[in-house]
């Protein structure tokens, strides 16, 4: 996310691995692992070159928290995914109380992140 955000603030721009690494202060080998995981995700596009870089695909106001997280780390939820807690809810009288409220934690947690874009995270830095 922190590299996202760097090539957020530079929409227009390429941005080299070293300078986003030294913004951040991440090793370069570290983040290159990642930006390749971004591209694969199609979150961001390599340009080669001695002008070369990372560049966001879309827009920073596209591209949601949520949608991001989901690709790199798979579910929000913190115990399974959304699909198995509602069934744990409805076949495990039991233990119903206990997956309601993982399942409102990752129903809240799912709002924030898909209405929170790279431009809002930008934008709340600054403030």
């Amino acid at each position: 996310m922190q590299a996202l955000t760097v090539l957020a603030q530079h929409p227009a721009g390429v941005v080299k691995i070293k300078d986003i690494a030294a913004e951040e202060k991440l090793p370069e080998k570290f983040l290159e692992a990642i930006l390749l995981d971004l591209k694969r995700a199609r979150f961001v596009v390599s340009l080669r070159g001695a002008h070369g870089g990372y560049q966001l695909n879309r827009p920073p106001k596209k591209i949601s928290l949520g949608e991001v997280l989901r690709r790199i780390d798979g579910p929000l939820a913190p115990f399974e995914d959304a699909e198995s807690l509602r069934r744990r809810v409805s076949t495990d009288p039991k233990h119903r109380p206990l997956f309601r409220v993982l399942l409102d934690v990752r129903n809240a947690t799912a709002r924030i992140l898909d209405h929170t874009s790279l431009s809002d995270l930008c934008c709340r830095s600054r403030n």
